[in-house]
């Protein structure tokens, strides 16, 4: 069971027990407000931060390698997402043998103490199984319930000198989250309690986080993330998401963003096309759903809801990116939406559909 500690005075209880650590961050961690607390901890600690933002295998090797030679005990991660899929994937592999690759390596839970500090309110990641990394140019999902941190310390100081549109973007990016959580295919009596408690906090105190960068609202938006995260641990992205990826690439696009400006679309689209409704606990369930969705977010109607979304983007200044050659490159977002992620989704998408809406995405 996952321990959550609200404020970073809480460290030293977190590190009971611990002889050695790897500190795993990234470069913003000198400017951190929580430097000199985590310098002073009482505990042994070596630091790991050569990695890169989207972490490479050979990144991961060499923080394994780290760990063993420094016979650490426990990593704390402090950082973005990166960071985090470091210290996740250096925690299963460092028990294993180096005359085999990792990723072609049984995963176990090695019993490593794992604690998560985030910088961002966004993906949720400290509170997630996943972890992105990418080996011989290829993006790797690596994904085992042992790499959920043991302990996650939210300190909603670190959100305080973000820039505006990195607080725009990863809060978007929780936002989402927990919305498509909640209408996953796979979503449970728990992951639904989690999308909610989400998705009414981001809706009640954004404006206060974005345009008045109150301790409070911060404390708020970040442990609504963490629910986020709670929430995808179980279920999975869907559509949204699926058709994010691509877009971040091609018009380098933070990845809140990127989904953002794609979910008001397929959500209005769902809304149109329940006739090709795939969740199987039935058409019924699923209006249900989108009901509960609209009432959390403060609105009388489904449609409404959408409305809403869009209002918030704009509210926001977060536009839909602009193409440069829109036939062709419509044609390459298309062909990379992951087919898995969009079994997660309530409605169907058929390859005309992903077109069409893609077509109404990109300006």
């Amino acid at each position: 069971m996952q321990i959550i500690y609200q404020g970073i005075d809480y460290l030293n209880e977190a590190l009971k027990g611990s002889t050695k650590v790897l500190l795993v961050c990234g470069s913003s961690f000198p400017y951190l407000g929580i430097k000199d607390k985590i310098e002073h901890i009482g505990t042994p600690f070596m630091v790991f931060d050569q990695f890169t933002s989207n972490p490479l295998y050979e990144d991961i090797c060499r923080g394994v390698d780290l760990f063993q030679i420094t016979q650490c005990d426990t990593i704390l991660a402090i950082g973005g997402g990166s960071s985090m899929d470091v210290a996740k994937c250096v925690k299963l592999y460092c028990q294993m043998s180096k005359d085999k690759p990792y990723l072609q390596q049984e995963y176990k839970d090695t019993g490593v103490k794992l604690i998560a500090i985030p910088t961002t309110a966004g993906s949720g990641s400290e509170s997630t199984c996943y972890a992105v990394i990418y080996h011989d140019g290829k993006k790797q999902s690596v994904m085992h319930k042992s790499i959920i941190p043991d302990v996650v310390i939210l300190e909603p100081k670190l959100l305080k000198t973000l820039p505006v549109y990195q607080k725009k973007c990863t809060m978007l990016d929780a936002l989402c989250q927990g919305i498509e959580s909640w209408w996953s295919v796979n979503s449970t009596d728990e992951s639904k309690r989690y999308s909610k408690i989400a998705v009414e906090t981001i809706i009640k105190y954004w404006r206060e986080y974005i345009f008045e960068n109150t301790d409070f609202s911060a404390e708020q938006i970040m442990l609504a993330a963490n629910y986020a995260g709670r929430a995808i641990c179980i279920t999975q992205t869907t559509a949204a998401h699926a058709f994010s990826y691509k877009i971040t690439s091609l018009y380098k696009l933070p990845h809140g963003h990127a989904v953002a400006v794609g979910l008001s679309e397929i959500w209005e689209y769902m809304l149109l096309n329940m006739n090709k409704c795939l969740e199987p606990r039935g058409e019924e369930y699923l209006w249900g759903i989108f009901a509960d969705i609209s009432k959390a977010m403060g609105c009388l109607t489904l449609e409404q809801a959408v409305v809403k979304f869009r209002q918030i983007l704009t509210e926001m200044e977060i536009t839909n990116p602009v193409a440069i050659n829109k036939t062709e490159e419509i044609e390459i977002l298309s062909h990379s939406v992951n087919p898995v992620r969009l079994k997660n989704n309530p409605v169907e998408l058929c390859e005309f559909t992903i077109k069409s809406l893609y077509e109404i995405i990109i300006k």
